[in-house]
């Protein structure tokens, strides 16, 4: 079987429990264990769920232990589940390989084994390469930090509560990266806003605290939309919160090229290129790209990377080099709009 992904896991779950060996590889643990949980959920009765149910850690378990548990029967329901942890433990230790091996080979009747593991660096082992291809196969990788915001926005969508914009950017600014964490403090917006059904970024302020004053993303809107007066004011206090120059050069060049492709082929053409959880994006920088014409893209894209170099390179400081950006920037606006 080729690598799926977990939405289509997801979707095959809700059809109907249909067994099998799943394999879910990554750094990216709680979406890894969310996806676990959904496989044993849909396939495990509750009333047997004693007699059915066993976790185990690939490091702490012998082959002949394994390969019992592995082999025993449902016990008065239709499935019985397995779950395996750590199982990259078994890249160093033949004889658990092999029971794995053999359990992906041939399924056993009635039995769902879940399978979880962080690969090795560039490890080259060939039983991952046979776990991807014979198991149902699941690569969660941690959410780079722009896709935070539309992740959390799908999240909220998908429990029919509508979080606004700047909403998911201050809840992501002020928590951080972690999946788990952000999941906990959007269910607790979620039953604050109660019937509402619609978090704003004042709720988030009242319930989170520790809110940014600003923030990389809405930052960079104010770049794009041309407001330079607040961007000004509001790269010093992203500065004084701990962001860098070269940080910021690298968020503004990935946003003047989306406007560039977005100022010469359309909505359609930047929705091809977006990553999955910032498609929502799409409309938001088609709008913003009608403000400037290619040319003068061209040039800001040409004014970032020489930023970029000063802050790589030369002796001036930060605030120097960013302030001057900004202004070459307004110009650079300023000309398109002429």
């Amino acid at each position: 079987m080729a690598l799926t992904t977990a939405d289509a896991v997801a979707r095959a779950l809700s059809k109907g429990p249909g067994g099998g060996v799943f394999f879910l590889f990554g750094d990216e643990e709680y979406l890894k264990e969310e996806t676990a949980s959904a496989i044993v959920a849909a396939h495990l009765d509750p009333a047997t769920r004693d007699f059915n149910y066993d976790q185990l850690r690939a490091g702490d378990v012998e082959p002949e232990t394994l390969a019992s548990i592995l082999a025993t029967p449902p016990m008065m329901a239709e499935w019985r589940v397995v779950v395996v942890r750590e199982v990259q433990a078994i890249a160093t230790q033949a004889r658990l390989r092999s029971v794995i091996e053999d359990v992906v080979d041939n399924p056993p009747q009635g039995t769902v084994v879940v399978l979880l593991a962080s690969l090795p660096e560039r490890s080259k082992a060939q039983i991952w390469e046979k776990l991807k291809k014979k198991a149902t196969s699941v690569e969660f990788t941690p959410l780079a930090a722009a896709d935070v915001p539309g992740w959390l926005i799908a999240r909220a969508e998908e429990q029919g509560v509508d979080l606004e914009t700047s909403a998911a950017r201050a809840l992501s600014s002020a928590v951080g990266e972690s999946l788990g964490v952000l999941t906990q403090e959007l269910a607790k917006l979620i039953e604050y806003v109660g019937e509402r059904k619609r978090i704003s970024k004042a709720d988030v302020a009242e319930m989170v605290g520790s809110v940014p004053r600003q923030n990389r993303w809405d930052w960079f809107d104010l770049v794009s939309d041309g407001r330079f007066a607040e961007a000004r004011s509001g790269l010093h206090v992203l500065l004084d919160e701990g962001e860098s120059g070269v940080g910021l050069v690298i968020g503004l060049g990935t946003q003047f090229l989306r406007l560039a492709i977005a100022a010469r082929g359309g909505e359609r053409a930047l929705a091809e290129i977006l990553p999955p959880h910032q498609r929502w994006l799409g409309r938001r920088l088609t709008k913003q790209a009608r403000s400037w014409n290619p040319e003068a893209l061209d040039r800001a894209l040409s004014d970032l990377l020489r930023a970029d170099r000063l802050l790589k390179s030369a002796s001036l400081d930060e605030r120097q080099i960013m302030e001057e950006l900004l202004l070459r920037l307004q110009q650079r606006a300023q000309r398109a709009a002429a």
